[in-house]
């Protein structure tokens, strides 16, 4: 098996860009001659209030992802009038209006990039990288540059530095800003395992460490009837659901619920990722031996019937957590605030617990990592008020705390994650040290971290003693859910990253210019091959065409664009 050195990015970050009103101006696309001027030119070089109230109403534009599943909203309340959108409206004077919006995931997408397309876009929405540089190069987006240096809360600054250019980096053309940037805590990066160990209590198993013992435990979820009910209905691992994705990819590195990472992980494969050959120069992992080695596996799993037989064409994979049928998914360290709490009320006894596993040969945890800012906030070309957008993020990031957490943080009108790199891993301790009686709440109100005083003020709430346990009898999730799925999220999902493990980047989280015009025909190709493979529908074999084939259509000049990229 080739090896594949494993490293940081070949990102190397330049230092953060100074983002200032007397920036040097650069090329830019030529603008409409009724566009308004930015209001960020109206005002003064010198930062501005970043939570300034607007003395009259100001109306915002959204196009806004959704999630159809969510039942959070009071009734009455809905995506786009709800206790976030009042919030705005009452600290900002800001009116935020939703053109449109789509389910979270590929309708999201979809949406946004018939927008892009059609130039019809709404004063602002939050984009991916590929969209990001779409819009970009069709002179579609405002200059955030001033914006940001005037309106930026300070806290939204340090965080954005903390990344060491990384995030700015992200946003930068031709030396302008022309996005706000998000940054996601580490723990974001990371795909675990979550399993039902009252399922492993009740067969006599322990936790699965290797690839070898994951499958024997599937077997004995599918063949031993672990919720008693007498029938032969329950499933081993669930896979993603119709749209879902096999593995994360540099595009989405994060965030991908239900796919199989870990399992390709442990095989050293890390497809849809750009890694460092054994000659130092960039390779594409999902064409590598590795990656062969990790289909045949699933593969196998899946003929065995160890996998979700429908996994592909479910239209929702997580009714299977929730309805207590399946035993072992792969996902987020914050699983309290997915599937989980539903499952633990359908069943209150069910111990959903989470691990970094499986593990290599070597008996390592070896994930692949993602980037601290992949979505962006971009505001439409034109829009009079660009500032609105970025008093929003501000005003977020402050006041997160303060809201009902029943009601889901996503309902709010302009959502961009700004968490600091460590934020959970020192949540974590701090609560902690709070259960301890070594902190006190009210000594946790440390800048930029929104959720740390009132996570110390409520864990008592949830956690029950001991506090050092934290299988499901040691947690009243009914005196308050939506703080039990934080802390459930925390103490169980966020704990299994505390062992060191091995970190595998990708050399690139950007698009080359071959990758406009080729991308997605090769990305098509790559889905259907693997999952055709993976579910019997086409041999192994397969795989070595879909090499030849890639590398023919697009694929070998693509690699030399990241490699020239990354010098």
């Amino acid at each position: 098996m080739r090896k594949i050195r494993r490293g940081l990015p070949i990102l190397v970050a330049a230092g953060l860009l100074t983002v200032t009103a007397c920036s040097t101006p650069a090329e830019k696309q030529p603008a409409a001659s009724s566009d308004p001027k930015p209001a960020a030119d109206k005002s003064a070089a010198a930062p501005a209030d970043p939570f300034g109230k607007y003395d009259q109403p100001v109306t915002i534009t959204i196009g806004k992802s959704v999630d159809p599943t969510d039942k959070s909203l009071p009734a009455g309340d809905t995506p786009e009038s709800n206790q976030y959108t009042r919030y705005v409206k009452e600290h900002l004077n800001i009116d935020s209006k939703l053109v449109w919006q789509a389910a979270a995931g590929k309708d999201y997408d979809q949406k946004v990039n018939l927008s892009i397309a059609s130039n019809d876009l709404p004063d602002t929405m939050v984009v991916n990288d590929t969209q990001l540089r779409q819009m970009v190069k069709a002179g579609q987006l405002a200059d955030m540059t001033d914006v940001f240096a005037q309106y930026a809360s300070p806290a939204v600054k340090s965080i954005i530095e903390s990344t060491k250019g990384l995030a700015t980096k992200a946003v930068t053309f031709n030396g302008r800003m022309m996005a706000i940037p998000n940054v996601t805590t580490e723990s974001d990066m990371v795909h675990l395992m979550w399993i039902r160990k009252d399922w492993l209590d009740k067969l006599g198993l322990p936790v699965p460490k290797t690839i070898d013992d994951l499958e024997k435990t599937a077997k004995a979820f599918v063949e031993q009837d672990p919720d008693g009910n007498g029938k032969a209905d329950t499933i081993g691992i669930t896979g993603p659901q119709a749209g879902g994705l096999l593995h994360a990819n540099f595009i989405t590195p994060n965030n991908n619920n239900y796919g199989f990472d870990p399992i390709f992980s442990s095989f050293h494969a890390y497809p849809g990722f750009w890694l460092k050959g054994a000659d130092g120069k960039p390779v594409y992992g999902s064409i590598q031996p590795e990656t062969k080695e990790a289909l045949a596996k699933l593969r196998d799993l899946y003929a065995k019937g160890l996998i979700d037989k429908e996994m592909s064409v479910r239209k929702d994979t997580s009714e299977l957590i929730k309805s207590g049928k399946s035993g072992i998914w792969f996902g987020m360290w914050w699983g309290g605030y997915g599937p989980l709490g539903d499952a633990i009320k359908n069943d209150p006894k069910a111990n959903w617990q989470a691990y970094a596993v499986p593990l290599d040969a070597s008996g390592e945890f070896t994930p692949h990592m993602g980037t601290p800012s992949n979505q962006f906030v971009v505001v439409r070309k034109g829009y009079e008020h660009p500032e609105a957008a970025m008093k929003m993020i501000n005003l977020l990031l402050r006041d997160e705390s303060k809201f009902d957490v029943k009601v889901a943080i996503a309902n709010y009108p302009l959502r961009l994650v700004f968490a600091p790199m460590d934020e959970m891993d020192v949540t974590l301790k701090m609560l902690r040290e709070v259960l301890a009686g070594t902190k006190k709440p009210e000594e946790l109100d440390l800048p930029g971290y929104k959720l740390l005083k009132a996570d110390a003020e409520n864990v008592k709430k949830v956690k029950l003693e001991p506090y050092d346990k934290v299988d499901i009898q040691y947690w009243n999730p009914e005196a308050d859910l939506g703080v039990w799925k934080r802390m459930y999220s925390t103490f169980v999902g966020v704990a299994a990253l505390e062992k060191p493990y091995k970190k595998t980047y990708s050399v690139t989280y950007s698009q080359t210019k071959t990758m406009e015009s080729r991308w997605a025909n090769l990305d098509k190709l790559e889905k259907e091959t693997f999952l055709k493979i993976i579910m019997g529908a086409a041999p192994l074999e397969t795989f070595d065409q879909f090499v030849t084939n890639w590398k023919k259509q697009g694929g070998d000049q693509i690699t030399a664009e990241v490699e020239e990229a990354s010098k």
